[in-house]
């Protein structure tokens, strides 16, 4: 009788990958939302004393009465023109004058 031989097979390991459980599942982490990076200005104490003050501006003569006469015109279409044009002339004065010395 004739003996056969058994060749040895190699066994080769297939691994199998682990599937986790449903307690072991877990879901993606969310990213986070970016940040919004805005830029400071710096400014010295200098620059904001200098833009605080303001030259008073000076007016001319020849200015400043045709900012009366002006006013003097205003008030008057606002009376119909019907009064005292001298009376329209001195409240004109008046505004003009506090007016110029506000600014």
């Amino acid at each position: 009788m004739a003996t056969k031989k058994k060749t040895a097979k190699k066994k080769t390991a297939t691994r199998r990958k682990k599937v986790p459980t449903t307690s072991q599942v877990t879901a993606p982490k969310k990213k986070a939302a970016a940040r919004k990076t805005t830029r400071t200005r710096k400014t010295s104490t200098a620059t904001k004393t200098t833009r605080s003050r303001k030259k008073p501006r000076t007016v001319s003569a020849e200015e400043r009465y045709k900012m009366i006469e002006q006013a003097a015109y205003y008030i008057a279409e606002r009376h119909h023109f019907h009064g005292d044009p001298q009376a329209f002339w001195v409240q004109a004065e008046a505004e003009v004058t506090a007016r110029l010395a506000k600014a």
